[in-house]
């Protein structure tokens, strides 16, 4: 899953250009390595994390992502890779990172989608009490996720659906359905385990409301040539 991801991370960063972009979560994938912005920091809530810093060459910031520790507008690109399903309030993240992008800026998702072989396992076991995938998530599905980014007035850029391996336990079992990716991808390309979602902040115009009723001239009154002839003299008895 990690290596399909890594894969499509790196295929959308390639060309997201700025200055300044933030992973927020999942130190263990770096989905920033082929993005060429000058700063790329980690931001995460776990000390944890210093060493994939280290590994990856992040400035490491810790912090809360309903929360974030940026200032309006300052940033370029945004990676949430599996932040919403395992937070409590995955609403106001999204508004924080709405508020910290830039106009134009890139906001990336990854997630486990809920309409696939994976989900319905981790459904059903967790009534036993025997999750597949981690423990505590909350897995929300694409349509919901598009829903809330329209509501922020992004509009959607991009979309990948992968992982259509039954969900097996061991390396060895996964490795012997490796003929299911490309049929997935082909003949059910929605049901994939794992989905990522790219979309951009656009800037809300000013919008004209109703009729602009247009503003009349008053037209100069005329003067009258006795009138002209007595403001004529005027001005030349001011002159003198």
């Amino acid at each position: 899953m990690l290596t399909w991801e890594q894969k499509c991370f790196d295929h959308i960063v390639a060309d997201v250009f700025g200055f300044h972009a933030v992973q927020i979560g999942l130190p263990q994938i770096n989905t920033l390595s082929e993005n060429r912005m000058p700063l790329q920091a980690l931001l995460t809530n776990s000390n944890d994390s210093r060493e994939y810093a280290t590994r990856f060459n992040w400035h490491l910031i810790e912090g809360d992502p309903t929360e974030l520790p940026f200032a309006s507008e300052s940033l370029d690109l945004v990676v949430l890779p599996h932040v919403l399903e395992f937070a409590v309030d995955p609403h106001m993240i999204l508004r924080e990172v709405d508020r910290v992008l830039r106009p134009e800026g890139r906001l990336i998702i990854s997630g486990f989608n809920p309409a696939s072989l994976w989900g319905i396992r981790q459904y059903f076991s967790r009534l036993i009490g025997s999750p597949y995938l981690p423990r505590g998530g909350q897995l929300i599905s694409l349509i919901r996720i598009k829903d809330w980014l329209q509501l922020l007035n992004f509009s959607l850029d991009r979309g990948h659906f992968g992982c259509y391996k039954f969900p097996l336990q061991g390396q060895s079992s996964m490795d012997r359905m490796d003929f299911l990716e490309p049929m997935g991808n082909r003949w059910w390309p929605i049901f994939g385990a794992v989905f990522l979602v790219s979309a951009i902040k656009r800037h809300q115009g000013m919008r004209l409301i109703g009729q602009i009723q247009p503003a009349r001239v008053p037209p100069i009154p005329q003067l009258s040539p006795a009138a002209e002839r007595s403001k004529l003299q005027e001005i030349k008895d001011t002159l003198n």
